[in-house]
């Protein structure tokens, strides 16, 4: 399915100097008039185009918000405190980020009657019941960040109702690829960067937990047909439909690299999830996305993308195929 085109329209990326929006933005700036918002506590100036306007300033403030939302026909909120432990350490800070914050961006998106699409998480299924998990599963989240996703998630969805604001919750499941970095950049880029210095790989548990990895090239894709999609006020799941265990994960990594590395195991995290998988179905017949990239391509994209920053070569975008890629939870 081809990913419809976005043109001449303002668009206000938050967050959109961080992994999943910077290249969100890649996507969006040759044809259209983008701003960033971003405080850059994470994000990285280096990842934007030059002829983006970069607003630095917080989304829970009203006057910078303000500012960078304003005359906007299209919000893609990604400006988040992703960090699950940082969550149940600080709830109320957290809060404050991903749900008091992003409600005054669905409040600007009203007053600008502006489409919203919004990142949400699989976090917000909490211990799945079933697999692969559909988005009438049940929600649990467990943690302070996930029920901040899920209450986002419902706001989003119901200012479409409430209010006939065009509203789309995109509900993420493991995202990985490049300019994932940082203390809570995911086991994908852990494994790596362990494997490439020949550090013993180190599974938390026993490595039959599974995840649904996706490649962030697919996310943006999923994003780009949400801006666009008939079917608003609805949550969709943004993965591949294929659960990988972290074994396999770890063990498909030390191959890519062709590093030396040992796979080793220590105490699994307390509360971890064991399972995690998208039901697709829903995404593939109203959203019209499929995800494109399969792991092993995703992480091989990964590995040569290192070796060409080392020797000044460009390698491109990931190779697609006809199948479908983080943090454990």
């Amino acid at each position: 399915m081809d990913t419809p085109a976005i043109s001449d329209r303002t668009i206000l990326v938050t967050g959109g100097a961080g992994f999943i929006g910077s290249h969100l933005v890649d996507a969006l700036a040759p044809h259209n008039e983008v701003r960033v918002i971003d405080t850059f506590a994470t994000g990285d100036r280096a990842h934007l185009p030059d002829d983006v306007t970069v607003i630095e300033g917080d989304i829970g403030d009203p006057i910078a918000l303000q500012r960078a939302a304003r005359g906007v026909d299209l919000i893609f909120h990604h400006a988040a405190l992703v960090s699950v432990s940082q969550s149940v350490d600080a709830p109320r800070q957290s809060n404050r980020t991903n749900l008091e914050a992003s409600l005054l961006v669905l409040e600007q998106a009203r007053q600008e009657d502006a489409r919203v699409v919004v990142a949400s998480s699989a976090a917000v299924y909490g211990h799945p019941e079933e697999l692969p998990v559909s988005e009438s599963a049940s929600t649990n989240p467990p943690s302070p960040y996930g029920i901040q996703k899920l209450a986002l998630d419902q706001y989003t969805r119901r200012y479409e109702e409430l209010y006939g604001l065009p509203t789309v919750a995109l509900r993420y499941f493991n995202v990985y690829g490049p300019r994932q970095q940082g203390p809570y950049s995911g086991v994908i880029s852990t494994f790596l960067e362990q494997a490439r210095a020949g550090d013993p790989i180190t599974i938390e548990g026993d490595g039959q937990q599974s995840r649904d990895f996706v490649h962030v090239s697919d996310v943006v894709r999923a994003n780009l047909r949400a801006a666009t999609v008939d079917a608003v006020g609805e949550a969709y799941n943004v993965g591949t439909g294929e659960r990988t265990t972290v074994r396999e994960l770890a063990e498909t990594i030390r191959d890519a690299t062709g590093s030396s590395s040992q796979i080793v195991h220590r105490d699994p995290r307390a509360g971890d999830i064991r399972h995690s998988g998208a039901d697709t179905a829903k995404a593939t017949r109203k959203l019209g996305f499929e995800a494109r990239i399969n792991l092993e391509s995703g992480i091989q994209s990964l590995v040569e993308a290192d070796s060409a920053a080392s020797t000044g070569k460009d390698v491109g975008s990931p190779p697609e195929t006809n199948s479908e890629s983080g943090t454990y939870s």
